[in-house]
């Protein structure tokens, strides 16, 4: 369920990265070659874009298929940045929330996205979610498992986990809550990426030379370097360096 990718490097239109190459993003909502969970990403999609010296990113959400977002189209020819999060959302339950559900969700500079889907939702996870002040339940931003996931993982970052131990936390609660459930998360402040395997596709290219990072659940050409990120693996990126941790390990 789900298609996302995040970018750092050079500054690029975001049409260029999103949805010029052969297999992009926007390609992936309609004909993905690597989902295994669902077949078509229709029920929303979202970009979120930093400006040069603004930490602070701005975002374009839709609640209908990006392929038939004429504004979107027009945004991606002009819009130019260094750093991009992007999804199309295949939705856990039909209809629910609209534009307010589809990612990236945002809180100051990060950005976030969750493909996958938490098994026995909502109840497998009440335990987990009655952990949350009640004044954070009742900003989540929509009624599905990827906005209390962005909670679960936004509480970690203001409490000062760096972005990797914001994602690997919430993902080994959740699977020990819910067995079964597909935690894929995407997450990036502007400097730094970190994603999880965890039940679907994720994979990396990475170019040091040029500083370009790009992590996404499927490959969007055919460039030799993609390299696919094993199930159950923690993934933390610069624009030169990208690490995996395997999550059954302590992060310590």
């Amino acid at each position: 369920m789900c298609r996302h990718i995040a970018y750092l490097g050079p500054p690029v239109c975001l049409g260029r990265l999103l949805s010029e190459p052969e297999h992009s993003l926007v390609r992936q909502s309609y004909a993905p070659r690597r989902q295994r969970y669902g077949t078509i990403n229709a029920d929303g999609f979202g970009v979120g874009w930093y400006a040069q010296a603004d930490p602070v990113p701005a975002r374009y959400r839709r609640s209908g298929p990006v392929w038939g977002d004429l504004t979107f189209a027009d945004l991606a020819r002009v819009v130019r940045s260094a750093a991009v999060l992007a999804a199309v959302r295949d939705a856990t339950l039909a209809g629910a929330d609209g534009e307010a559900a589809a990612s990236p969700f945002a809180s100051g500079p990060w950005l976030f996205s969750h493909n996958g889907a938490i098994r026995d939702w909502p109840d497998a996870v009440g335990p987990l979610a009655a952990e949350l002040p009640p004044h954070e339940l009742l900003q989540l931003s929509a009624r599905t498992d990827s906005a209390l996931i962005w909670a679960l993982v936004l509480r970690r970052l203001r409490e000062g986990d760096d972005l990797g131990e914001a994602l690997a936390g919430p993902v080994r609660e959740l699977a020990t809550a819910s067995p079964g459930s597909r935690l894929n998360l995407l997450l990036t402040d502007g400097a730094v990426i970190a994603a999880t395997a965890w039940g679907d596709s994720l994979w990396y290219l990475s170019d040091p030379e040029s500083g370009r990072t790009v992590v996404a659940s499927e490959p969007y050409d055919d460039d030799d370097r993609w390299t696919e990120v094993a199930d159950r693996t923690l993934l933390t990126a610069t624009r030169t360096r990208v690490d995996l941790t395997p999550l059954k390990e302590s992060l310590s």
